[in-house]
């Protein structure tokens, strides 16, 4: 058995980035990271714009101007002014070339024909020159940006329809289980429906991975080798549920050692979680999780959250963890390190009743969990805890 900084050690150690790369449209590229630099095709703006709505001049020495147009955003015709000259223009709208400031709207008295501005204005007020966020052939955005809302929309103004991304893993999730049935089906007796994979899978959903596999596997040594022969070898990460404890039907250990997974641990000091296994093939990462639900995500949150981050080339891979004051007491027995699932909010962080790492329904409530260190047997009110942030 290994602490969890030397298991979290070894999943960062271990896993590496993937270095594929995927060419994506750019409306399903939220999350990704860009494999390559993308240099702007255009000019940004392609002409020069408006800063605002209010009137395009071409100046001369008066304040008084002769109001002879208007250009909307959108427009392709080019008003030819003389100096004394002026058109109405709106925000984004292209200033004309004879035009060199633009005063606001609110500046500016009209009576009839005749424009008169408060002050006189220096050239290029409110204009936005061409290319003056980005010009053509310069750098937009670097390799190796997260590819935000903001991203986005940056590069969809640059007219980019696709983009190169390295290459979310392939993902498999195994279940196993003779008592698991589907939701769909009438429960009998002894049995209990399946939740891991459904779990899991939205867990990874939330997270933007979104290329998963499911399998499901009886109790069966043979049928456990077969699939997980074939999953290791078709996938960049496989995550089994259950099956990695040492009863007589739990023959996912005995498969995978079979199968030559080089094991980086088995079984942590933490409560919950304690059979947990991390594992790898050639370029594979496997976890096998604790079958409990609630172990079986708390597992997810704390280890493989690291690898999938770490695949995707990412150095900020853990959950971020802050200082809060304790609400209420909590007292730790037996001498494992233990996460507790808790509330989190202003007025600090609430452990949960209900910790059994059986039970979900705690977990359900929860958008933290609070590590209370193998040293610490009890937590005081306003006594200040670790505290990992959960993902929305």
């Amino acid at each position: 058995m290994i602490s969890i900084d030397e298991a979290i050690d070894l999943v960062k150690s271990k896993s590496k980035p993937l270095l594929k790369e995927a060419v994506l449209p750019i409306e399903k590229s939220g999350g990704y990271l860009l494999f390559k630099d993308v240099l702007s095709p255009i000019n940004m703006p392609p002409f020069r714009q408006s800063a605002m709505d209010g009137y395009a001049l071409h100046l001369h020495n008066d304040l008084t101007y002769t109001l002879v147009g208007e250009v909307k955003a959108g427009d392709g015709h080019q008003p030819i002014l003389n100096k004394g000259e002026a058109v109405r223009i709106f925000t984004g709208a292209a200033v004309p070339d004879s035009a060199n400031a633009v005063i606001m709207q609110e500046k500016v008295i009209i009576n009839g024909s005749e424009l008169v501005i408060e002050n006189q204005l220096s050239e290029h007020h409110n204009i936005r020159a061409i290319g003056e966020q980005v010009k053509k052939g310069d750098l937009a955005l670097a390799k190796d940006t997260k590819l935000t809302p903001a991203a986005i929309g940056y590069l969809a103004s640059l007219g980019i329809s696709q983009v190169s991304v390295y290459k979310k893993p392939s993902i498999a999730l195994l279940t196993t289980g003779n008592e698991l049935m589907e939701a769909c089906q009438s429960l009998s007796y002894g049995k209990i429906y399946e939740s891991n994979s459904k779990m899991l899978q939205n867990a990874l959903y939330n997270l933007k991975f979104y290329d998963l596999h499911f399998h499901k596997v009886e109790d069966d040594y043979g049928k456990t080798l077969s699939i997980l022969q074939k999953v290791i070898s078709q996938h960049d990460l496989v995550i089994i549920s259950g099956g990695i404890s040492v009863g007589d039907y739990d023959f996912v250990g005995k498969a995978l050692q079979e199968l030559h997974v080089e094991e980086h641990f088995y079984t942590v000091k933490q409560k919950p979680g304690k059979p947990l296994f991390f594992g790898t093939k050639n370029d594979t990462l496997i976890f096998a999780l604790p079958g409990n639900p609630a172990a079986s995500l708390t597992c997810f949150y704390i280890y493989v959250h690291i690898a999938l981050q770490k695949m995707m080339n990412k150095t900020d891979v853990e959950l971020p963890r802050v200082k809060a004051k304790a609400t209420n007491e909590f007292t730790r027995f037996g001498d494992r390190p233990q996460f507790l699932k808790a509330i989190y909010n202003n007025d600090g962080v609430t452990i949960l009743e209900g910790q059994s790492s059986a039970m979900l329904q705690t977990f359900a409530l929860s958008n933290a969990l609070v590590f209370v260190p193998e040293h610490v047997s009890k937590i005081e009110i306003n006594d200040d805890v670790e505290v990992i942030l959960l993902p929305n």
